[in-house]
């Protein structure tokens, strides 16, 4: 049934490469990982849990180990649209200077962050319509652009499965 997954894994990316964008303007890059990756991922996930002190790393960690795939979807380039609309925070786009912060860059420009938005619900709308498991994640996401195995200055994931039971629900949580 893998192989099957996988193949949903590529629907979805294509289904977050076609999503709309702001002026039609791409800045979404869409990564798909699997296999040996995956493991790593999760190790290293556990890793920066017990050294950062953050909850959760490992839960998740365990998500990302029991996956047939995840599928990242990130803003490559945080290029104002040229708005000057004030939803980053700047009165004018050519004020929005990004920089690295503890996990993503920022501030990011409103509309480029809503394209990502848009390319993730497209993504998980097509693992749903193909009856395969998925849950929108933050930490796979920050532990993937740490080590280097996706760039982007915001970035998403979307594990993917499917077995009997949903994975990515009825978790415990940490205190």
């Amino acid at each position: 049934m893998s192989s099957a997954v996988l193949m949903v894994a590529e629907l979805m990316a294509v289904a977050a490469k076609t999503a709309p964008k702001c002026l039609g303007q791409d800045f979404v890059d869409i990564q798909v990982v699997s296999g040996e990756q995956l493991q790593l991922l999760a190790d290293e996930m556990e890793k920066f849990g017990k050294e950062s002190g953050k909850t959760n790393f490992d839960r998740d960690a365990a998500s990302v180990r029991n996956s047939d795939a995840v599928v990242f979807v990130a803003l490559r380039e945080n290029k104002p649209l040229g708005l000057n609309c004030g939803a980053c925070g700047h009165d004018k786009c050519a004020g929005l200077e990004s920089s690295e912060g503890p996990e993503f860059v920022g501030p990011l420009c409103a509309w480029r962050v809503l394209d990502v938005g848009i390319a993730l619900g497209s993504a998980a709308k097509t693992a749903g319509l193909l009856n395969v498991d998925s849950r929108v994640m933050y930490r796979p996401a920050v532990v993937a652009r740490k080590i280097g195995l996706v760039k982007g200055d915001i970035i998403c994931a979307i594990p993917i499965s499917a077995t009997s039971k949903n994975i990515y629900f009825d978790r415990p949580e940490k205190n």
